[in-house]
């Protein structure tokens, strides 16, 4: 039975009813703009994926810049002795851009020190800085933009911080099974409230007009997205790190972050989105737990202007989040959900992963379920998935899983 404190802590006047989830028809992913079916593998990577991909843009996340021609990386920190003598920590910074509006981004990295040879990993955005990742008191402390009760404030991280989300990364469980372990803190790329768009990393694209933004603009999410790739293109220089195997993850609003890293970065070899819920792996048309209009009304920065159209109205998005979820395909993919949180709709997550399987077959590969498994009872195709028991968190649980998945997928 699901824990009653569980039940109270979800936001109150919204859906949590299978009964009431209103009657809904997912758009075919197969099926083209010109009315076409796709075929096969060939007619979806040509055809049909660059059109899901740019209604993503245009109707969701927004269009985001390429790679930037302004950005050098800074190996700040080296120490070939971290965590108990198990791995290397290098401290990197990555520099964005110039004069005022230059922007320095953070990443943390752990590197196994038993490798024989270039390992895979993960790369991860996290919450409240680097520190809070591990114990290890040489992981520098941010100086942008944190977290606060609402959101709003810039307030400045402290040492008191360190290590106080070391339960969510696992690192050395990570370090110890031969991956690496990249984290960088999203406030470093954006900060997380409606600030017009002027700080972070928009300032460093303005608009041709800089006094009206178009209902196709980036916004945080694809902006933390693009930070994410732009940790990749540091890998990618990294003799240790074999960066054409890095898995991309995030939590809540970073694991709908990690789902557009890897739709719209390709070369992200494994994706992982754990618990993201509304505008992640969830569909948006059961509007069950959080709905396009609240997220939309409280979180007005994250998406572009463009999705504030659905409100109320999902049904005529013509993408939803299953969609989503396919354009990772054939790479493979990870939904988690927590049986507590259903803010996020576990089971709409669920059935988001199962609407992705048809792109996924025409790869050859299959998911291996048929209806949402039961709780703490993994399933590991092409697409993996489970409901573990708990709330809107990352356990150790979650990450044995990403950690078998990745054994399965990357090595």
């Amino acid at each position: 039975m699901l824990d009653p404190m569980l039940i109270e802590a979800q936001p109150k006047g919204y859906n949590y009813e299978e009964a009431k989830v209103p009657k809904y028809n997912l758009p075919d992913p197969l099926v083209c703009l010109d009315g076409s079916k796709v075929k096969d593998a060939d007619d979806w990577v040509k055809k049909r994926r660059p059109e899901v991909v740019r209604m993503f843009e245009d109707e969701v996340y927004g269009r985001s810049p390429g790679k930037p021609k302004a950005m050098r990386f800074e190996i700040v920190e080296k120490e070939a002795d971290a965590l108990g003598g198990k791995a290397m920590r290098k401290q990197i910074v990555i520099h964005l851009g110039k004069g005022e509006k230059a922007l320095a981004v953070n990443l943390l990295l752990y590197l196994p020190k038993k490798a024989k040879g270039p390992v895979p990993g993960f790369l991860t955005v996290n919450f409240l800085g680097n520190h809070t990742t591990n114990k290890d008191p040489a992981i520098r402390i941010p100086t942008s933009w944190v977290r606060n009760g609402n959101g709003t404030k810039n307030n400045k991280a402290t040492a008191a911080g360190r290590g106080e989300r070391a339960s969510r990364w696992a690192i050395d469980s990570i370090v110890s099974r031969g991956y690496a372990f990249g984290t960088i803190y999203y406030g470093d790329i954006d900060p997380d409230f409606h600030d017009g768009y002027e700080n972070g990393i928009h300032p460093l694209f303005p608009p041709k007009n800089p006094k009206k933004r178009k209902p196709t603009d980036w916004a945080s999410i694809a902006g933390w997205a693009w930070g994410l790739s732009r940790g990749l293109d540091y890998l990618e220089t990294e003799a240790d790190v074999d960066a054409k195997r890095i898995a991309v993850m995030g939590h809540s609003r970073l694991g709908k972050t990690s789902l557009w890293a890897g739709a719209s970065d390709e070369r992200f070899a494994l994706v992982i989105s754990n618990n993201s819920g509304c505008g992640g792996a969830a569909l948006s048309r059961r509007q069950f737990g959080e709905t396009v209009k609240r997220i939309n009304t409280s979180f007005p920065h994250w998406f572009c202007d463009n999705y504030k159209k659905y409100n109320d109205k999902e049904d005529e998005c013509p993408v939803d989040q299953h969609m989503l979820i396919a354009l990772s395909a054939p790479r493979p993919v990870y939904v988690a959900s927590a049986e507590g949180d259903r803010w996020a709709d576990p089971n709409g997550e669920f059935l988001s992963a199962l609407g992705a399987e048809p792109v996924y077959q025409l790869f050859g590969h299959t998911f291996g379920a048929s209806k949402q498994p039961p709780v703490n009872k993994p399933v590991q195709g092409r697409i993996g998935y489970h409901v573990r028991t708990g709330k809107h968190d990352v356990t150790s649980f979650d990450w044995e899983q990403y950690l078998n998945f990745a054994d399965k997928h990357l090595r």
